[in-house]
């Protein structure tokens, strides 16, 4: 019979009176007890780490997003796709997400639902970063968050950067494409609006890939990013009409309408019309 391990014996470090171990490192002790139910319900406990773990994906999208535009703004595409498909990879962990929320019946979820009280994922600051960051630029949405003047401040911060496509449009331009000079110079705190000048410029390059190689790897990475995106929103509408039906948010929106609503938003148009036309 095989003598019980012991990892000693192996050399592993046992004894951390004095330094740092796997969960000094971490900070499991921060991290494991943030979850505090607010009922008795027992799916309370999965709504909350549901949540907690996709904000936590979301700070790491923000810090690959953040990197991402910074390459492409210094010409460094290479890094900055190794980053973007870590985003996509990442967006694909928070559709996973939803397959176990929606373990959660309609029953187990008024059970605590009344507990939430005006708190709703609407509210999610880190949510709004992204959908800024991608391009989706909306001020109204800067109310829910009013009562936070430093989050306001990283909002207002977001504006005033280059979107992702922002980005990859003026890396576009100086890479040779006919980018319209009204779109590398526009004013990037408004919503990207559809622009057949710049589906001209992208044409080219879905025309003969090889001659712009780069570029057609940054758009189909830009494509990627949008895909899933687009899952997590048919995820998100499909997940909370299984478990609420048509009733309002927590937060006072219209709830599955409102969502479908998002399901027609568009980050990078003319990436999606071309194909069409080719």
């Amino acid at each position: 019979m095989a003598e019980p391990y012991d990892p000693v014996r192996e050399g592993a470090e046992t004894a951390f009176e004095h330094a740092m171990s796997y969960g000094d490192y971490l900070a499991l002790d921060a991290i494991l007890s943030a979850q505090q139910p607010l009922s008795a319900a027992h799916d309370e406990m999965l709504f909350i780490i549901q949540h907690q773990t996709s904000e936590l994906w979301m700070k790491l999208m923000l810090h690959e997003l953040s990197a991402a535009r910074a390459a492409i703004a210094s010409d460094r595409l290479a890094p900055a796709f190794k980053m973007l498909a870590r985003v996509a990879r990442i967006m694909e962990q928070l559709n996973s997400a939803w397959d176990v929320l929606r373990t959660m019946t309609p029953s187990d979820y008024t059970r605590f639902r009344a507990a939430l009280g005006q708190s709703s994922g609407f509210q999610s600051w880190q949510y709004r970063l992204v959908e800024y960051a991608a391009g989706n630029r909306n001020p109204a949405m800067l109310k829910p968050h009013a009562h936070r003047t430093e989050i306001v401040a990283l909002l207002e911060a977001e504006l005033a950067r280059p979107s992702l496509y922002d980005e990859a449009l003026r890396a576009a331009h100086r890479g040779g494409l006919p980018v319209p000079g009204d779109v590398t110079e526009r004013d990037v705190r408004q919503p990207w609006q559809f622009n057949t000048g710049v589906e001209s410029a992208w044409r080219i390059v879905y025309a003969d890939p090889e001659a712009h190689w780069a570029l057609y790897d940054l758009a189909e990475k830009l494509v990627d990013f949008e895909d899933y995106f687009r899952r997590w929103r048919f995820n998100h509408v499909t997940t909370v009409e299984r478990v609420i039906g048509l009733k309002r948010g927590t937060g006072g929106t219209g709830g599955v309408p409102y969502l479908r609503r998002m399901l027609e938003v568009e980050l990078f148009p003319e990436l999606w019309r071309l194909r069409t036309t080719l």
